[in-house]
């Protein structure tokens, strides 16, 4: 009797393990962004997140009938919180590359933008190469694809590479004379040299900058690997504000160009 009773439990446990686990509803969503990197991100004269990040997030959550809530998070530490579960989900502009595909999982681009120099106009440089760079200091965002590019490509050519901790950082040393030109996203310079005093004293210099291996495949929202279901959710919204129009219009509020 014990054997049958014994047997009975076994299947109801088997039974038990292979039902599927119902997906979550994710009715509220804690978005992390870094709060420090205009115009898609950042916080304004009353410490509110705003930008085209902060938009778009907003979107999304809309169409997915969810609450956002977000927070700012200094970038060095911005995936490692994901994981200890800080928040959900994060929309900062981050570009999807194979390196970090390895901590997180992306959802498709909601932006691709390339990469560009900028420089002095008066004693700035007008070639971009590693070697027409060399014995030149060159800044740049410490953990982000522009520094990898900048360490891997032009420090062992002689060119004096500097990470800060914030792109406004490395922008206001460039204005500042103590380096000699910048690595970034070229919209996040173009707010910079474009729209306020600070940038006048600068411009671009070279060509866009394309490359795969470090520039990725545009920016996604990164999610944990276990939230497959969220990921998918966002997908789903992402595609509905592309063909409904809300996209291109949050697109106009920030550029007078299409990132996408």
């Amino acid at each position: 009797m014990r054997f049958v009773i014994g047997l009975a439990a076994a299947a109801v446990a088997l039974a038990t393990a292979a039902m599927p686990v119902a997906a979550k509803e994710w009715k509220t969503i804690r978005i992390g962004t870094e709060g420090a990197y205009p115009p898609f991100n950042f916080q304004d004269s009353n410490k509110e997140l705003q930008g085209f990040d902060i938009d778009i997030a907003k979107a999304l959550c809309d169409k997915m009938k969810a609450k956002c809530e977000f927070m700012a998070q200094d970038w060095d530490g911005i995936i490692p919180a994901l994981k200890a579960k800080k928040y959900d989900a994060i929309v900062a502009s981050m570009s999807i590359t194979e390196e970090r595909k390895k901590q997180v999982d992306f959802t498709d681009k909601y932006y691709q933008t390339p990469a560009r120099f900028a420089t002095k106009k008066v004693g700035g440089f007008t070639a971009v190469t590693p070697e027409a760079l060399k014995g030149k200091t060159v800044g740049a965002q410490s953990s982000t694809i522009h520094a990898n590019y900048l360490e891997d490509l032009y420090k062992s050519k002689g060119v004096t590479v500097k990470l800060y901790g914030t792109q406004d950082e490395a922008n206001a040393d460039l204005a500042a004379g103590r380096l000699d030109g910048v690595l970034a996203d070229s919209v996040v310079l173009y707010e910079w040299l474009e729209k306020g005093d600070a940038g006048k004293c600068c411009q671009f210099v070279g060509p866009d900058i394309k490359d795969v291996k470090y520039f990725g495949e545009g920016a996604g929202i990164a999610v944990r690997k276990e939230d497959k279901d969220l990921k998918q959710q966002f997908n789903k919204a992402l595609a509905e504000i592309i063909k409904d129009g809300t996209y291109e219009k949050l697109n106009k509020k920030y550029f007078p160009f299409s990132i996408y």
